[in-house]
């Protein structure tokens, strides 16, 4: 057994559903121009079309979250999922 077992935790799942997204976007976006691959990276964006500008004067604070889900982006996800589980 190893010893990062004994520290699985919700943060380290995070981590790794966070770097399977990462992974998952970096590939999707590789595989775009790619004929055969190119299903990798179909996907649906969602979110605020253009962001939220909040003028107060002095402090100007812009809102703006757009999220794409990729084909490549979710198998990034299942298996960070899985890896986690093996650990």
């Amino acid at each position: 057994m190893s010893n990062i077992s004994k520290y699985k935790n919700g943060w380290l799942l995070w981590l790794f559903i966070l770097i399977g997204i990462v992974l998952g976007g970096l590939i999707a976006e590789l595989t775009a121009g790619v004929h055969a691959l190119s299903w990798l990276s179909y996907g649906q964006s969602f979110g605020l079309d253009s962001p939220l500008v909040l003028d107060l004067g002095v402090l100007v604070l812009t809102f703006a979250l757009q999220i794409k889900i990729t084909i490549a982006s979710i198998i990034g996800v299942i298996l960070a999922i899985v890896i986690y589980r093996f650990i």
